[in-house]
Formats: C-alpha cells, structure tokens, sequence
C-alpha cells in the first residue's frame, strides 16, 4: 500500500479534535475496526499504544506515537503482526472556527495483500473512519 493522505473539516476546534485524538483509549467505542487500544508505555516525548483490531481476524500492532505540540500527532510502528510499516500523522489547523485535519499514513503489510484488495480497503475503511471520527465530534461538542 503506499501513502495515502486525506483532508477533513470537522465541526469542533483544534484543542477539542486534539483531545479526542489523545484519548486512545476510547478509540475502541467509536472505531469499528478497533477491539481495544491501551497505552502500554509512556515517556515525555513519546507514547507507546498497542491497538488490537479486528478486520477479516485479529491483529495486535504497537504504535509509538508522538504529541508534537497541540496541532499534530504523529506515529511509527514499534511491532506488530499485521504491518511491516505504518507510518502516519494528523496535522491539525483552524480554518473558521473548526478544524482541518490532514491524515497521511503510509502502511506497508507482513502478509502478501494484492494491490486492488489493498486499493479497495483503504477506499472502504479512510472514509469509513473519518465517518466515525465525525460522529464522535458531534456525540462531544456538538449535542
């Protein structure tokens, strides 16, 4: 799979989008791929999240994510079963009182995925969590 980037407006401000992001957590409430995500390891500069997720079986992968300032996270991957890379960020910027935010993940699989099946995930699941997010903005700030 090669990078892959996308933008999205959403109805809150940065510091509440923010927010939402570091509460890895909760990511299993409002994701429907996601099974459960826990902060395993934790540093001033870094923090260590494992996702469990479930899509076609389970998987376990660890993510060291990094909270550069209060408009963007960014992520490598530690290990993992499912991915050889999974690179990625959120850039985060105000644009009339909501947020635009821009992903970008760059994820390469361990197991041999053909190109169109790999094509057409991310033509599923990009959209399919951005929906996800938008409606966890709006179950937030927006009721």
């Amino acid at each position: 799979m090669a990078a892959v980037e996308t933008q999205e407006t959403f109805n809150c401000t940065v510091e509440q989008f923010y927010n939402l992001l570091l509460d890895y957590e909760s990511y299993g409430d409002f994701l429907d791929d996601v099974d459960s995500c826990e902060v395993v390891e934790e540093d001033d500069d870094y923090k260590i999240v494992e996702y469990r997720v479930t899509v076609v079986k389970s998987f376990t992968y660890r993510l060291r994510m990094e909270e550069n300032g209060e408009d963007m996270i960014s992520w490598t991957l530690e290990s993992g079963d499912l991915f050889k890379v999974s690179n990625g960020s959120w850039e985060l910027e105000e644009k009339d009182g909501k947020t635009l935010a821009t992903y970008t993940i760059d994820a390469k699989f361990k197991v041999f995925v053909p190109g169109p099946i790999a094509k057409m995930a991310v033509n599923i699941n990009l959209p399919n969590m951005m929906k996800s997010y938008h409606k966890r903005v709006d179950e937030l700030y927006n009721t």
